[in-house]
Parts: structure tokens; sequence; C-alpha cells
């Protein structure tokens, strides 16, 4: 080959730089001593593409042969590198320090259930021995089933952007072509009752979603818990039971309580449940605005327009609503003051409930 270096041909340098990566690797003791010898052979600025950058000046034939020894020359630095990495990796000893192995060892930490899954299922178990069964709904629903269906006005402001999140491309459908993110639980109940025979009695919890502003007692998602019993005669002091049930479920212990009257269009009567704010002992404070009094619970008696939507006679049928803030709920079992917190991503937060 007559392309010159310095009085060496091309093919020259080439075995020049396989023989002293041979040598190197000979005496190359740490995966340091490796790596310096890639970056002198292989590297950006290293021996053999320094050469490859020159084969652009030579003859077709020549250019052909020089490239295939090039070729062959990293190929075989490459192998080598590898085989002696394996060598080193075998002849580092196991462990570093001496090990005793009678030193008892140290338990892997365990994972722990988030604060309101942990109340779901404490509420899931209360009622299951009550013979209620655990449904679950989907997120993604419609006008029809979270409003048609719950007897709202067609002017009802929740129907809104402001308050609802409808999904992109829907927005000028109606019923149930026009789909949004569920702003309650509610609107479950119906595809309950309509894939089921009465008389109901069930639970669903789950997470739901408003446009609305966060602050220390709002989230745009937080989770909820609704229950629901549908039968021929159930008074509405079955709300209280219900109510009783669920605060003796969360706390173990009678809890101070207010019902008052409400309006929801998916009940009638409806009645609202404040409970006494357990962070401060009814005394105020940021968690309950100040006024001792967080409202946790509404509720009613299905309205007759809702169960005609399910199916069922409304002169025969009757039942019970009770729908839980469950994010507040544990805000008052565990004594939180801002519900973001909840939400956080924070393990600092989780790793304080066992």
């Amino acid at each position: 080959m007559s392309t010159p270096y310095g009085g060496t041909t091309m093919l020259d340098r080439v075995q020049e730089a396989l023989a002293k990566a041979r040598a190197d690797l000979a005496a190359a003791s740490t995966s340091a001593d490796l790596a310096a010898i890639r970056r002198e052979q292989l590297g950006k600025s290293g021996a053999l593409p320094a050469l490859r950058r020159a084969l652009g000046g030579m003859d077709v034939d020549t250019r052909k042969t020089a490239g295939a020894a090039l070729h062959a020359a990293q190929q075989d630095i490459t192998a080598a590198l590898a085989e002696k990495e394996r060598e080193l990796l075998d002849a580092e000893p196991a462990l570093a320090h001496p090990f005793d192995v009678t030193v008892p060892g140290l338990s892997p930490s365990g994972g722990r259930l988030h604060p309101t899954t942990q109340l779901a299922y404490d509420l899931n178990d209360a009622f299951a021995a009550l013979n209620f069964e655990v449904y679950e709904g989907p997120e993604i629903s419609s006008e029809l089933f979270e409003f048609d269906h719950m007897n709202f006005p067609p002017d009802h402001p929740a129907r809104e952007s402001m308050d609802t999140y409808w999904l992109t491309g829907t927005a000028d459908q109606r019923g149930a072509e026009r789909l949004c993110l569920r702003p309650h639980l509610t609107g479950a109940s119906i595809r309950y009752m309509s894939e089921h025979e009465p008389p109901f009695r069930f639970v669903y919890p789950g997470r739901v979603y408003r446009n609305e502003s966060t602050d220390a007692r709002h989230e745009r998602a937080f989770f909820q818990y609704e229950v629901l019993l549908v039968d021929e005669d159930v008074p509405l002091t079955t709300g209280k039971f219900l109510v009783d049930t669920i605060l003796d479920t969360v706390f173990g212990t009678p809890v101070l309580t207010r019902m008052r009257t409400g309006f929801f269009p998916f009940v009638e009567p409806g009645f609202e449940v404040d409970m006494q704010c357990q962070v401060c002992g009814g005394k105020g404070c940021r968690t309950c605005g100040r006024v001792g009094w967080i409202e946790v619970m509404p509720g009613g008696s299905p309205h007759p327009n809702v169960l005609l939507a399910a199916g069922l006679d409304p002169e025969r049928w009757t039942g019970c609503y009770v729908n839980v803030g469950l994010d507040r709920l544990v805000m008052m079992r565990y004594g939180i003051d801002d519900v973001r917190l909840m939400h956080s991503a924070d393990l600092r937060f989780l790793t304080q409930f066992a």
C-alpha cells in the first residue's frame, strides 16, 4: 500500500494500533485502564477513527483494502476489551469488606396504603357486614348519566364548563354523546340499578373531577364514597343509620353531627350532614373555615325521576342516598389540615400512615 504516514503505510499504522491495544490490554488491571484504552483506540479522537478519516484521500482500490483492515482491527479490539472486562469482573472479590453472616439482616420496608384507600377499604368492610355490594363505575361518563338521568334541569350551572370537565370533541353533542369526567358518583347508581333487580344495597367509592380552585378543603380531583339502599319501604331515618355506620367506622367513637335540609336535583326530600371538626374540636380552624363544622354527607331519598330513569316504579320503590366526601373524612380521621397534602405524591406524608 503506497499511501505514506511518516514513512509507514496505512496497513502499518493499523497494525501498530492493534499491537499497542493488545499490549495495553495485557497490562490492564482495572476498569479505569479499560476505559482509557477504549478512548485511546476507539474514542472520537482515538487512533482508529483518525485513520478512518484519512480514507477519503485514497483511490478506490486502496480505500477498500484499508477500510477492511480498519474494520477487522476495530472488531478485534472491541472483542478483546469485552474479554478483558469479563476477566476483571471474575477476579474481583464478591464483597469489598469482610462480611459477618451471623449479623441479623434488615427487613425491607413494606409499602403502605394511602390513607384514602385505607378508609375506603374500612368502609367497604363495614357495609359488607350489612350485606351491601361494592360497585365501581367508569370515570369517563356522559351528560346522560351525570345530569339527565339525575334530574338536573337543562340550564343547571353544573352542566357548564366552569364546573364540569367536558371531553374535547363532544361539547356540541347532547346526552349520551356528550362525554365528561364524572363530576360526582351519583350517576353510577343509574348504571347499577339498570343492570340489577331491586331491592338494592350497594356502595360505590371512586374519584371524581370538578373544575374549581384548590385550597385547604378543595381539590380538582378528589374521592367520594356513595351509599344507596332501595327497597319497598325505606324511611328517611335510614339515612341517620347509614351516617352513624360510616362515622363509627371512621372514628370508632360517637361524633357530634347535625342534619339540615338540603336540596339536590336527584333527591326528594334531601338533607345535608355536618360533623364537628375533629381537627379543632369545633373551635374553628383553617380546615373547617373557622366555623367548627364540616359538611361531609349530603343525601336523601331518590327523586321519582331518578327511579324512573333506572326503570323502577316510584310508587313502589323508595330508598336513601348518602354521599360521603371521602377525602374530608380522612382529614378528620388523621387530623390533616390541608387536602392538597393527600395528592402531593410526597412520600414523607404517606409514610406517616402505617
